[in-house]
């Protein structure tokens, strides 16, 4: 099994992603190791002073005030651990959880924290035995950081809460740790601070939106091939020359990533001979307009997110000079801001989308397809609902494109007085992808269809792998009316688990 070592330096959006998803192991370096133990050092000697320090011997929040007694600063641990674990709504997907709590651990390991070694290791140890706190829906307001879910996983930490098992079940995590031979966390100063003040939660979730679009915009690029090719459209749009005079990277790859899709269509500029039309609607010759802003906008988070992942977010940190200062690094901004530009990127890539499946179905402007791709009009309703299902879906795309960072909400008796909301921005780009998903995967059905139903003209080589793929994978062609979730739901597979771009390489070589 892959195994991810986590240093003092921070980790790759890869290695979250193999965490994550691919249930890598976790390794500390001895680097990780010696640094936490020379910041518990400092650490425990500021305990050990009379002087009031925040994190280590007062109060929290609104009540940093008070100076806690030594006799009570295990237990003051332990209690922002419990009262934060406030979570409500459904359970959080187990690799969201898996990405809060590598991520989290990769902060410890900072050296910045002065969390001790064997909290780290305790860590690493529920990430490798497969042990998932639950988490909940609700609870962060993106500062300081995500406070609630990361709190349910300090929870299970200390053995309590609940969490799941690799079987899948749910168990208290008592059990599950006892299972495993894990020893609970017996917290000291600051320690239970330090495991709920980040930003990973919302980092995590960037993370894996940015693989999954990354994706989903070479996708589309297919898709959107496809339906100029369905409708006749001119290939010349495309040329490099074109969009060499306006220099936008995205835009460059998207134009070259489609005439790449397109190479030896009989289909592209068939209408000069017999319908001349001087230009091709805007859905059509602007895709690569439209997909190459995402894909800038995509490069943009990327930056962001590669920032974050080599940040130690805490508060307070411990320096290398042995201060231990106050801060608000833990601000969700930065991440909270990228996650609603994708959203309002991924809603506009299913909006094109969507009006290319439309003018496919509408026979007067579809150059010569059948009224809603149908078998027999009139008799049949083709694709007239699908069209419709791939409508509700980019409007709600268009509401998951209002920005959560817009809004603030004061907590903590107005000493967090403004607040990210970057953990509701996440959780609303997550259903922005899905979404998106499903909006191409009907675009790609219908353009399927469209150019079988082309009788006599020869697609392009990357087309006609696509389709046969897409035939093989339970993506059905042209054909009297049926029931058609099954199709609908086998070309959301397509899609989403990456063949589409497998079968469109096999011809072209890897898309931009």
């Amino acid at each position: 099994m892959h195994t991810v070592v986590v240093g003092t330096s921070g980790v790759t959006a890869s290695d979250v992603l193999a965490v994550a998803r691919g249930g890598a192991r976790v390794e500390l370096s001895e680097e990780a190791l010696a640094a936490l133990a020379a910041a518990r050092e400092i650490v425990d000697a500021l305990a050990a002073k009379p002087d009031p320090v925040y994190g280590v011997s007062t109060g929290f929040g609104a009540l940093a005030t008070r100076h806690i007694s030594p006799g009570l600063r295990a237990q003051l641990q332990r209690n922002i651990v419990r009262s934060h674990a406030a979570g409500m709504g459904p359970r959080v997907e187990r690799e969201v959880v898996r990405a809060l709590m590598f991520l989290r651990l990769k902060t410890v390991c900072s050296g910045h924290t002065g969390v001790r070694p064997e909290v780290a290791q305790t860590m690493a140890g529920l990430l490798n035995a497969g042990i998932t706190p639950v988490v909940h829906e609700y609870g962060s307001l993106g500062c300081s950081g995500d406070l609630a879910p990361l709190s349910h996983c300090a929870l299970a930490l200390m053995g309590e809460g609940d969490a799941e098992g690799p079987d899948g079940a749910v168990r208290p995590a008592a059990e599950l740790l006892a299972a495993h031979g894990i020893q609970p966390v017996e917290l000291r100063e600051k320690e239970g601070l330090a495991l709920l003040n980040g930003t990973d939660g919302m980092l995590g979730m960037l993370v894996m939106a940015l693989a999954d679009l990354d994706r989903l915009y070479r996708s589309a690029d297919v898709t959107a091939a496809l339906s100029l090719e369905a409708l006749l459209g001119t290939d010349k749009v495309l040329a490099p020359e074109l969009h060499a005079i306006r220099p936008h990277p995205g835009q460059a790859a998207s134009a070259a990533n489609m005439l790449a899709v397109l190479k030896g269509s009989g289909l592209t500029g068939h209408h000069q001979d017999d319908a001349p039309r001087v230009q091709d609607a805007y859905s059509v010759r602007c895709a690569p307009q439209v997909a190459g802003a995402g894909r800038d906008t995509l490069a943009h988070a990327r930056l962001v997110a590669e920032r974050e992942l080599a940040s130690a977010v805490d508060n307070p940190v411990v320096l290398p000079d042995g201060r231990v200062e106050s801060n608000g690094n833990f601000h969700g901004a930065p991440v909270a801001y990228v996650l609603d530009f994708l959203a309002i990127a991924a809603a506009d890539l299913g909006s094109i989308a969507e009006r290319r499946t439309d003018r496919l179905l509408d026979k007067n402007r579809s150059h010569g397809l059948p009224p809603f791709l149908a078998d027999d009009a009139g008799v049949d309703s083709g694709l007239m609902i699908a069209q419709y299902t791939q409508a509700a879906l980019v409007s709600e795309l268009k509401r998951l494109a209002v920005p959560a960072s817009a809004d603030s909400i004061p907590s903590s008796a107005m000493q967090e007085d403004h607040v990210s909301m970057g953990w509701s921005a996440a959780r609303k780009l997550r259903t922005a992808v899905d979404n998106l998903t499903r909006v191409l995967a009907v675009e790609l059905y219908a353009a399927t269809r469209a150019i079988e139903l082309r009788e006599g003209l020869t697609p392009a080589p990357a087309t006609q792998a696509v389709i046969d793929a897409a035939r093989e994978a339970g993506v059905r062609g042209p054909g009297p009316d049926r029931y058609l979730a099954p199709d609908l739901a086998a070309a959301d597979a397509f899609v989403r688990d990456g063949r589409l771009l497998a079968a469109v390489e096999t011809v072209t070589g890897p898309l931009r």
